[in-house]
C-alpha cells in the first residue's frame, strides 16, 4: 500500500461509526482502500469512478447554524468541500477547500482536526455517475464571517438554523446531512463543547 493511501486508510479505520449506514459505509470504505492502489480522483469528472472527497461543514456554535452554499451543478444546498488531489491529505484539501471556496482559513476548533463523519455516496455529478467517499470536517465561523463565494460554483450562501434545516424537504441537502448535524450534535454535548444544531427524526 503506498504511504498516501496508506494514511487514508489510518485516517477511515479512525472514524467511530454513529450509526449502522456509517458503521457499512467505513466497512465499505476500507475494504475499497485494501484493494486499490490508488484513491485520488486523477481526472475530472469521473476517474478513477471511485474517489476521495473533503467536505467542511462551517459551523457557529455559538448561534447552533451552518452555512452551506447553494451548488450550481449539484442543485443542493451543501457545505464546501471538494475531491483530494493525488498524494494530498484529507484534512490539507479541507483547508484548501474553505479558503478557495469560502475565502478563510479553517478552524478546527468544533470537533477537531480529524474528520467526524463518513460517507459512501453514488453521484451523477457533472453527467458521469461515480462514487464519492467522503470525510466530512467540521470547522468553526461566526454568523458574521464575510465569505468570498465563487460565483461560477454557488448562487450564494446562507446560515441555516436547526429549526431551518428540520422544517426544509431533506433533498435540498446531501443524503446524509441532517445524520452529520446529529452527529455533530452529539459529540459535542458529550465533550462538553458549545451547541451545535439539533435537527429532530435523524437516527441515531
Amino acid at each position: 500500500m503506498k504511504p498516501a493511501v496508506r494514511s487514508v486508510h489510518e485516517i477511515v479505520s479512525a472514524v467511530e461509526p454513529w450509526d449502522d449506514l456509517e458503521r457499512s459505509h467505513r466497512s465499505a470504505a476500507l475494504e475499497w482502500i485494501a484493494g486499490t492502489d490508488d484513491v485520488f480522483r486523477r481526472r475530472s469528472p469521473a476517474t478513477p469512478p471511485q474517489h476521495l472527497v473533503s467536505y467542511v461543514v462551517v459551523v457557529d456554535p455559538s448561534e447552533a447554524s451552518v452555512f452551506l452554499v447553494d451548488h450550481i451543478k449539484a442543485g443542493l444546498w451543501l457545505p464546501a468541500g471538494g475531491h483530494v488531489e493525488p498524494g494530498e491529505h484529507p484534512r490539507d484539501t479541507a483547508i484548501r477547500e474553505v479558503r478557495e471556496e469560502l475565502g478563510i482559513e479553517a478552524d478546527f476548533g468544533v470537533a477537531g482536526t480529524a474528520p467526524l463523519f463518513l460517507t459512501v455516496t453514488n453521484t451523477v455529478g457533472s453527467g458521469a455517475a461515480h462514487v464519492d467517499v467522503s470525510l466530512w470536517y467540521a470547522v468553526a465561523a461566526g454568523s458574521g464571517t464575510e465569505f468570498a463565494l465563487d460565483p461560477r460554483e454557488f448562487r450564494g450562501g446562507r446560515w441555516w438554523t436547526a429549526d431551518e434545516m428540520a422544517g426544509s424537504d431533506p433533498t435540498r441537502f446531501d443524503p446524509h446531512f441532517l445524520r452529520f448535524i446529529a452527529k455533530l450534535r452529539s459529540v459535542t454535548e458529550n465533550s462538553g463543547a458549545q451547541a451545535t444544531p439539533r435537527v429532530v427524526g435523524t437516527g441515531g
